[in-house]
């Protein structure tokens, strides 16, 4: 029995819904379809989720919303005339939309409502047509599946009892369509996962009515051992693990939401990523353990951008008991996530992403606690670092995996601000200055797996 997802690419236009219609027809093993809002026709295309955002944003602004509002509708009216199902339902899609606007008052809530809206019509959208066709379906809102979560807006995380509830629908006749995205709180209010959180849903279902396997559909076949836009022609992985999938997901590859691996990687269901547009493509499959681990020591490199480090020195820090207790508590007393801290013996520099810095004086104000309670030699920032990820199970027993690493670095003339492997040793960091990372990533792609 699986359990698929279909993302925004695969959904986005009336004929991309006809394909998928096809998959769920030849295959009686899908019972349960999570759907994405529809994403962009084309390069020039707006998806609906943006279009949600940016109505948001004129509303709370005070500026008419109606041209928004028409580009949201329309794009379903088009959907639902091209599919011939009843356009009857578009209207109250629009009537939804305008309730939602008049009697949410908190900024936040109505964000979260209206974000929901692009997955939730969809999924009503598509319920429709496979009945239409002759698939058995039923539409099901997160609330009626019982996906539960907690209440901070755009933050939801799953209430663990939700999987006894989901698990009531498990021997459903019918072929269950599933909005993604977002669950409601005990307090009734729509909370939607953090932005691709349609995978988290997906997997939410797999797990709870124990789907012998997830399948993961977008618009392309398999996982790259680079990322394709960056690297000319990286070789399709076959087979990945989850815990490869988690670190190089936080590095900078998009295909699959890293926080949508934890549901399934705790009971062990696998995960086929495939192809709309060629089901018949076998696809990248994410498992526990792989084979090949030895001929591909490094499954993958990946790198993010949007990086900031804060270094702080000091004389004989090494000697100081609960100094990086001391100094990290500062970073949680400001909201600060962080991503790394590599060390010296008088020095440590703390690695964050740079996003939580954009309002008002973060940064000034981090700085100026850090230099009140510690009186540090300096404090260096430096900001516009990359990180890149070089990942594979088979690292921890491979020789000369690093010096691979930093000769491409060395070749490419490029400057290395910080070096970290964590202690699973299946994956190490590299901090660079964001203007090298798609050389960094040519290179160091040629040095593992040209050959």
């Amino acid at each position: 029995m699986k359990v698929a997802k279909f993302g925004g690419s695969s959904l986005s236009s009336a004929s991309q819904i006809i394909k998928v219609a096809n998959i769920i027809r030849n295959d009686s093993n899908i019972r349960f379809v999570v759907v994405s809002a529809p994403g962009k026709r084309n390069d020039s295309d707006i998806k609906i989720t943006d279009l949600l955002i940016a109505l948001h944003t004129n509303h709370s602004i005070g500026i008419s919303t109606t041209s928004i509002e028409n580009q949201i509708i329309d794009r379903y009216q088009q959907i639902a005339v091209e599919l011939d199902i009843n356009v009857a339902i578009v209207k109250e899609f629009q009537a939804q939309l305008h309730d939602l606007l008049q009697t949410i008052t908190n900024s936040d809530r109505l964000l979260d409502a209206l974000k929901s809206c692009g997955e939730d019509f969809n999924a009503q959208l598509i319920s429709q047509y496979f009945n239409k066709i002759g698939l058995e379906a039923e539409y099901k809102s997160p609330e009626a599946m019982g996906i539960f979560v907690t209440d901070e807006p755009g933050n939801a995380q799953l209430l663990k009892e939700s999987y006894a509830k989901i698990a009531t629908h498990k021997d459903s006749e019918k072929v269950l369509v599933i909005p993604g995205f977002f669950g409601v709180s005990k307090q009734r209010n729509i909370v939607t996962f953090s932005r691709g959180g349609s995978d988290i849903t997906g997997a939410i279902i797999a797990r709870g009515v124990e789907a012998d396997i997830y399948e993961n559909y977008t618009d392309q076949s398999h996982i790259y051992s680079a990322h394709p836009g960056i690297v000319k022609n990286p070789h399709a992985i076959n087979e990945i693990t989850y815990r490869e999938m988690r670190e190089l997901a936080y590095s900078g590859f998009g295909i699959f939401h890293d926080e949508a691996l934890t549901p399934l990687y705790e009971v062990r269901i696998p995960i086929q990523i495939k192809n709309t547009n060629a089901p018949e493509i076998v696809g990248t499959k994410i498992v526990v353990d792989r084979g090949e681990v030895k001929k591909y020591p490094v499954i993958g490199v990946s790198g993010d951008e949007g990086f900031i480090s804060v270094t702080i020195k000091r004389y004989l820090l090494n000697r100081e008991v609960g100094y990086t207790r001391r100094l990290l508590q500062i970073f949680e007393d400001h909201d600060i996530n962080v991503e790394h801290i590599p060390t010296g013996i008088d020095d440590i520099s703390v690695v964050m992403r740079a996003n939580q810095f954009e309002h008002n004086n973060k940064l000034e104000e981090l700085l100026e606690d850090i230099e009140q309670q510690f009186e540090p030699e300096w404090i260096h920032v430096e900001k516009d670092l990359a990180i890149i990820a070089i990942v594979g199970e088979g690292m921890r027993d491979t020789i000369g995996i690093a010096n691979k690493a930093t000769a491409a670095f060395a070749d490419s003339n490029i400057s290395l601000r910080m070096i970290n492997q964590g202690a699973s040793e299946i994956s190490m960091f590299f901090a660079i200055p964001s203007k090298d990372l798609k050389k960094a990533l040519n290179n160091l792609y040629q040095n593992y797996f040209e050959k």
